[in-house]
């Protein structure tokens, strides 16, 4: 009788490991958390590569969306000290609104991405539009912190126009990313750093309306957003997969620079 030969060992291996592994361009990219597959390298893969109930669940990092949930509790009541200080000054109407209007898109930006992060979508659907409203709000939240400086530390025209600039680019993006939810990284994160150069055509005038301290607070909070903009077009540094990757790191940068920006509208409204 032939002797057959045992085969070999199944190995757990990393997916994005494998010879065989292609990302497919429909997958949200913010789902990256690394999936697991059984079996050995050749041509043994194929049959590991067959869907499998466990192994094809997606593995995200345990942190994910965490920092944007808290961020997102946190954001209520901060933003709602800086309405009331805001209603309240002496430019009351004119920051109020302002006010508002900056707090409504930072709820709005921490909230949808928790939820988008946190949430096991179980609707390709549903996930995919969370996928686009997550990249569009970015979109509105950088033109809303734009908002109070205009309001209130810009010469009225100069104010106007910067405005005018920041909300159609922030309407230019929302349409990039709901039109082309699959655009590449290059196209899509070079649009949001180049909406917030937009504050570099008024630093003077920002100076001048708004004082060293808030234009500090401002470039620090800028340098941040830069940093993390960059770990997410690079997916870099991801030392923990499992639990806190690169997306997290991206994450934590814009809280950063979201809590810098903060402090600088809080310090023109009051």
């Amino acid at each position: 009788m032939q002797r057959v030969a045992p085969r070999a060992t199944a190995r757990r291996i990393p997916v994005r490991q494998h010879p065989r592994y292609r990302r497919s361009p429909e997958r949200p990219s913010a789902c990256n958390g690394p999936s697991v597959i059984t079996g050995p390298p050749g041509p043994e893969a194929i049959e590991a590569l067959q869907p499998d109930p466990v192994d094809e669940l997606i593995v995200r990092p345990r942190a994910r969306g965490l920092i944007h949930l808290v961020s997102a509790v946190v954001a209520v009541v901060a933003g709602a000290a800086l309405v009331e200080v805001a209603w309240t000054g002496s430019a009351s109407s004119r920051a109020g609104w302002a006010a508002l209007i900056y707090v409504a898109a930072i709820i709005a930006m921490f909230g949808v991405s928790a939820a988008y992060h946190r949430v096991r979508w179980t609707s390709p659907s549903a996930e995919k539009w969370m996928m686009r409203l997550d990249h569009s709000v970015i979109f509105v939240f950088i033109a809303a912190t734009y908002t109070p400086f205009a309001v209130l530390a810009l010469p009225p025209d100069t104010g106007t126009k910067a405005l005018t600039i920041v909300w159609t680019g922030a309407a230019a993006g929302v349409a990039l990313k709901m039109l082309w939810p699959s655009a590449p990284r290059w196209v899509g994160v070079p649009l949001y750093l180049m909406l917030g150069y937009v504050a570099l055509l008024f630093a003077e005038a920002l100076l001048i309306g708004a004082g060293f301290t808030v234009v500090a607070l401002l470039a620090a909070g800028a340098v941040l957003y830069n940093i993390g903009a960059i770990f997410y077009g690079v997916r870099w540094p991801n030392p923990w997969p499992n639990t806190f990757a690169h997306h997290e790191f991206f994450h934590a940068f814009t809280v950063a620079a979201a809590v810098c920006h903060f402090a600088a509208i809080w310090l023109v409204i009051r």
